[in-house]
C-alpha cells in the first residue's frame, strides 16, 4: 500500500530494507507524485520509471512503515560512481525524519562499500535539505536539455570511517 496518509498522532516506526523488484511500481509512484516536481520541474519526472532491473543492479533501499508495510521513501546509491542517484520521500511522510534516516543509512552503506564520499547532484529545491544533513556544496552541474534545462547544485557527503 502506498497511497493514503500517515495517521494523525501516529509517528510511524520505520525500518530501512533493501528494495526488491516488486517495489518498482511503488517507487515510481513516489517519484511521479512528488510535489517538489510540479510546475517547471514536472517534465523531469513525468516519464520516469524505477524499473525492477534498476533495483537489482544498484543499492536501492526503502524506508517502510513497520505497521502497514507502506513505503515512505527510498534512495539509490551508485557505488561505482560514488553517487546518490535518487532520493525521494513520499509527500505525506515528509517532516517525519524519513529523509534524515535515509541519509544516515546512505552514509553507512557508502562506508561499508569503502567509499569516503558520495556525490549528489541535487534537485534545486532540495539543496537546503542536503546541506542540513551534512552535505557541502562543491559546485554546479550544468543544464542538460531537454530533460534538465536548468543548472543543479552539486554537493558531497563526506563519509566518516568507523575508526
Amino acid at each position: 500500500m502506498t497511497s493514503g496518509t500517515t495517521r494523525p498522532g501516529r509517528r510511524p516506526e520505520v525500518v530501512v530494507r533493501r528494495a526488491v523488484a516488486r517495489d518498482a511500481r511503488r517507487l515510481t509512484r513516489i517519484v511521479r507524485g512528488s510535489r517538489a516536481y510540479e510546475g517547471k520541474y514536472a517534465a523531469m519526472v513525468a516519464d520516469h520509471r524505477v524499473r525492477p532491473g534498476y533495483i537489482e543492479a544498484h543499492r536501492v533501499f526503502v524506508a517502510v512503515d513497520r505497521a502497514d508495510g507502506r513505503v515512505l521513501g527510498f534512495y539509490a546509491l551508485l557505488v561505482d560512481a560514488a553517487e546518490l542517484d535518487l532520493m525521494f520521500v513520499a509527500d505525506d511522510a515528509q517532516g517525519l525524519g524519513i529523509g534524515r534516516l535515509l541519509v544516515r543509512h546512505l552514509c553507512g552503506e557508502a562506508r561499508a562499500a569503502g567509499l569516503d564520499r558520495v556525490r549528489v547532484v541535487s534537485h534545486p529545491p532540495a539543496e537546503g535539505f542536503y546541506r542540513s544533513t551534512g552535505a557541502r556544496r562543491t559546485g554546479t552541474a550544468p543544464a542538460n536539455p531537454p530533460a534538465v534545462p536548468w543548472e543543479r547544485p552539486e554537493l558531497e557527503f563526506a563519509v566518516p570511517s568507523d575508526a
